[in-house]
């Protein structure tokens, strides 16, 4: 059953990219809709504010207004020059894509969400037998890398060029984005994986603080009330969380502040470079940080017992395929998301982001049997209301912004 979901996800995943290829970073080149009149840094999705907007946005409709929902395919070309149907007004049969963009969102939905559930579930069921957080996040780095360097190398895209003034710019932008995937991955290792997203559900809180005090921009009040019951929430399930300890709690809380400064370091990285070459070069970045680590930490134990534990428990090929599958769902399902997200409306843009964290919670709940007391259950669901509640008056400030500007 594992083996054709593992199948159905990369054959889907696949035809996917083909009709749109872009990739995680791309989520950070959203800043008009994240940053900036709100007044909020949402984790991982700022590199190039206005630059790729600026490519990417359609022109104005007749209404004074952008369109926002986007089909994949081009729209059908007008006939050449000299083409016999040209002075005939006949006009190119419309495409599946695009006569029904929004069933295609929705399936771009459903799969960022299923490529999701999917990496968590498998994630955590590698740190079941081997428990080495900081070995596993170089792999999930590793597998994106090479993804990234046959993409290089079959000329989808061409390589950007690096210099001196550009890795200045992007190695803290690539060490927190390293900080803040290890920490993460330790904190799915020592907890469960709903209660680690629980905590992670205070990444708006970090984001509202950082641009208030750190970047200077004004957040209106109504935002800060809505913060309210996340902490509430969050603090709620903590107390009586079963899986709690204090490293698990540690770490997602630092992943939440690596996160944030890693927004706050990429709006300085402002370069003319496209998305897929950025990530690509961040990615590998973010690997050699984190392979010191790795070894430090975990080194002499995968050598002495390790390795030989997990071939023990699942057999060499399992284990193998295990750590290749983890790693291409860690890539994928971001490069989904982006595809997701560069679809639809900043409102709907938020919506999405918590219903993701709806579902990752549901399913591992149900998925593992993690047993979770009322109070934790009550506190988790005030704390994802509560970032519901937070995005959706965010969305709604910018989009009032954006409104009055274009007026």
């Amino acid at each position: 059953m594992e083996s054709r979901a593992l199948s159905f996800a990369a054959a889907a995943t696949t035809s996917l990219v083909r009709l749109k290829k872009t990739s995680p970073l791309a989520i950070w080149t959203r800043s008009d809709r994240s940053v900036g009149g709100g007044g909020n840094l949402i984790w991982g999705r700022q590199l190039r504010p206005a630059l790729l907007i600026a490519k990417s946005l359609p022109a104005l409709n007749a209404a004074g207004k952008r369109d926002l929902l986007q089909p994949i395919c081009a729209a059908a070309s007008p006939p050449a020059e000299g083409d016999e149907s040209a002075g005939e007004g006949k006009v190119a049969p419309v495409g599946f894509l695009e006569k029904y963009p929004a069933l295609v969102t929705g399936f771009f939905f459903f799969m960022w969400y299923f490529l999701n559930v999917i990496f968590n579930i498998l994630n955590k069921k590698i740190y079941n037998y081997f428990p080495y957080p900081y070995f596993v996040s170089v792999v999930h780095l590793f597998v994106g890398v090479v993804y990234c360097l046959v993409s290089w190398g079959v000329g989808l895209p061409k390589r950007a060029p690096m210099d001196s003034t550009l890795l200045k710019l992007l190695v803290p932008v690539a060490v927190c984005h390293a900080l803040g995937h290890v920490t993460s991955n330790v904190s799915f290792a020592a907890v469960a994986v709903s209660f680690t997203h629980t905590i992670k559900a205070l990444e708006p809180f970090f984001n509202a603080a950082a641009s208030q005090f750190v970047l200077g921009q004004n957040i209106p009040f109504a935002l800060w009330l809505s913060l309210a019951p996340v902490v509430l929430g969050v603090s709620m399930a903590s107390l009586t969380e079963l899986s709690f300890n204090w490293v698990g709690f540690i770490s997602a809380m630092i992943s939440n502040i690596s996160f944030t400064y890693r927004s706050i370091y990429s709006k300085k990285a402002m370069v003319d470079m496209d998305s897929t070459n950025l990530y690509a070069y961040i990615s590998i970045i973010a690997l050699f940080v984190c392979i010191p680590p790795a070894i430090l930490v975990e080194g002499p134990q995968l050598l002495q017992h390790g390795f030989k534990d997990a071939i023990t428990k699942v057999g060499l090929t399992k284990f193998l395929s295990d750590l290749f599958w983890v790693g291409m769902f860690y890539h994928l399902y971001n490069q989904l998301a982006t595809n997701t997200l560069e679809r639809v409306a900043p409102l709907t843009h938020a919506v999405g982001n918590v219903l993701k964290r709806v579902f990752v919670i549901g399913f591992s709940i149900l998925f593992f049997g993690n047993k979770i007391s009322t109070q934790t259950g009550i506190g988790t669901c005030i704390a994802i209301a509560g970032v519901a509640i937070y995005s959706y008056i965010k969305a709604k400030l910018e989009e009032e912004k954006r409104q009055m500007k274009t007026t």
